[in-house]
């Protein structure tokens, strides 16, 4: 019987979660960032949006020549000994770029839901932008953030086209589930395929389960509301 080597499994949860980390910084701040503009608020979304509706192998060749060998930042980093390209930064990387835009909307619609009084009374007592944006937004959008951050967890686990091609498939060093299954086809070994599946399938139905629980619906946030109504009457 064929031992199942896990090192793919070991990889894609190293590389989610560094990338949702860093998703999880970028996106804040570029979604308060947005909902600040007065101008050009359009366009700079929809860049920020773009690699949620690209194909993930475009997104993928756009990252490889932003950092091949040929490219000013590739041959910087390739001056310093660092190398992108074939490598778990470049999963890193390519997982970040396309869960992005998931933690990016879902932050940028909460920030939007707020009830911007609450905002003008902290700037009139004198609160700095730091100091709103970590105890009265975040906390406010709670919510939101952790549902974007559900779904950047297992958009950048799942990742497939733009880190074949960033990162290639490279067996213990950037092969990661999503891509040992495709070897797996290619190699005709049904059977590992089925089995690496099954593991991706598992862990996604996780992530909507915790999604789910974690972010109330409209239905029990009424519900909660009543109850607090009811302690305050009480």
């Amino acid at each position: 019987m064929e031992i199942m080597d896990f090192r793919p499994f070991f990889i894609s949860i190293r590389v989610a979660f560094i990338a949702t980390a860093i998703t999880f910084l970028l996106g804040l701040a570029a979604a308060n960032a947005v909902c600040k503009l007065k101008r050009g608020k359009g366009v700079i979304d929809s860049i920020l949006t773009l690699p949620l509706i690209l194909p993930p192998t475009v997104a993928g060749f756009f990252l490889l020549l932003l950092f091949g060998k040929n490219s000013f930042i590739g041959a910087f980093l390739n001056s310093l000994d660092i190398s992108v390209v074939f490598s778990l930064a470049g999963a890193v990387i390519a997982s970040t770029v396309v869960a992005f835009p998931l933690m990016y909307r879902t932050a940028r619609g909460s920030f939007e839901q707020l009830d911007q009084n609450i905002i003008y009374a902290a700037e009139t007592l004198g609160a700095s932008e730091i100091k709103i944006f970590w105890t009265i937004k975040v906390p406010l959008a709670k919510p939101g953030i952790l549902a974007g951050t559900i779904l950047a967890f297992a958009r950048a686990l799942g990742e497939f086209g733009a880190t074949i091609m960033l990162a290639g498939n490279i067996p213990g060093r950037t092969q990661t589930m999503a891509i040992a299954v495709y070897s797996a086809v290619q190699g005709g070994n049904r059977e590992l395929a089925f089995k690496w599946v099954g593991v991706l399938c598992l862990i996604s139905l996780v992530m909507m389960i915790l999604l789910n629980y974690a972010v109330p619906g409209p239905q029990r946030n009424k519900k909660r509301a009543v109850k607090q109504a009811i302690e305050d009457r009480v």
